[in-house]
């Protein structure tokens, strides 16, 4: 069983922090991995995927998946490393069944899964996940960001996490 821990807590000084973080943790994914983000409306959790999505090489325009509640992002033919991704925002779920309708098994299996608002899967989100969790701070600008991973995770974040 991998137990999940708190790997880190990190103050972001403001969204141009936040996207510069986002950007280094994009290499990092992979096929299969499942990054779950918490947080309360306003904190940060679409601009932190936005970056990602943009670090990993899609140029379009990333736009929120609060009423499509997924959107995918395929790598060109010819990347056999950029992971297809799958950018979701379960906010709007009446229940956790309804994520299943949504395919979010396939995403477990062949892409990497960007997930906010996680705790609507309930217990269809699979052992293994990674948790940003963005809290605001009292200046309204500032950002803590809380790790919570297994000892895999705090493994490949290793590098990451020393440089800040």
């Amino acid at each position: 069983m991998r137990t999940p821990e708190l790997i880190a807590e990190i103050t972001l000084a403001d969204v141009s922090a936040t996207r510069e973080f986002a950007t280094r943790f994009a290499p990092l994914l992979q096929r299969g991995d499942m990054v779950a983000f918490d947080g309360s409306l306003g904190a940060g959790k679409t601009e932190f995927c936005r970056a990602i999505i943009h670090a990993l090489g899609f140029e379009d325009d990333v736009p929120s998946p609060t009423f499509t509640l997924v959107q995918t992002y395929e790598p060109p033919p010819d990347d056999q490393i950029t992971p297809t991704i799958w950018h979701m925002d379960m906010y709007r779920l009446e229940s956790p069944e309804e994520a299943i309708e949504l395919g979010i098994e396939e995403a477990f299996d062949t892409a990497a899964s960007l997930i906010e608002w996680p705790a609507k899967l309930g217990h269809y989100l699979p052992e293994g996940f990674l948790t940003f969790r963005l809290d605001i701070a009292a200046d309204g600008k500032t950002r803590k960001l809380t790790i919570i991973g297994d000892d895999v995770w705090k493994s490949r974040l290793g590098k990451l996490l020393s440089h800040d």
